[in-house]
C-alpha cells in the first residue's frame, strides 16, 4: 500500500514533488484557516496520513490570538500523537531552539526538522513504519 504525506499549504512544491517521484502519494491539509485541502481535526483511522508535514507557522498561534473553536497546534499534536502519526515542522536549524520555545509539551512524534533536510528526514520516517 503507498503510504501518504499530508502536507500544510506553503510546503516545499519541490520536496512534494521528489517525495511523489519517490512513490508516495501526497495529500493537502487545511489547519483551519487556509481551507486547503481535509480539515486537520478529521483525520481519523480509516483516513490517516503516514506522516504529516509543514512549516511551524502552520500550527502556531499566539495564546489567545485564535477564535474560540479554532484549530490550535494542541489539536494537532492531539491528531498526530492519537494517531501515531510523526508531525515533522519545518524551521531552520538555527531557529529551532526558539521554534520548540513556542510549544507547549511535545509529543515525541513531532521533529523539528530544516527545510533542507526535510527530503532525508521524511523519508527516513517513513522507511521505519
Amino acid at each position: 500500500m503507498t503510504k501518504v504525506i499530508g502536507y500544510f499549504d506553503g510546503t516545499d512544491s519541490a520536496l512534494l514533488t521528489d517525495l511523489v517521484c519517490d512513490g508516495y502519494d501526497t495529500l493537502p491539509i487545511s489547519n483551519g484557516f487556509d481551507n486547503a485541502g481535509m480539515h486537520v481535526r478529521i483525520i481519523n483511522k480509516e483516513n490517516r496520513v503516514d506522516v504529516l508535514i509543514g512549516y511551524v507557522h502552520k500550527i502556531y498561534s499566539p495564546e489567545g490570538s485564535t477564535p474560540h473553536g479554532a484549530v490550535t497546534y494542541q489539536d494537532v499534536f492531539h491528531v498526530c500523537h492519537t494517531f501515531d502519526i510523526p508531525l515533522v515542522l519545518m524551521v531552520d536549524r538555527d531557529l529551532r531552539e526558539k521554534a520548540e520555545a513556542l510549544f507547549d509539551d511535545i509529543p515525541e512524534c513531532v521533529y523539528f526538522v530544516d527545510p533542507a533536510e526535510a527530503l532525508s528526514e521524511v523519508t527516513e520516517i517513513l522507511h521505519q513504519r
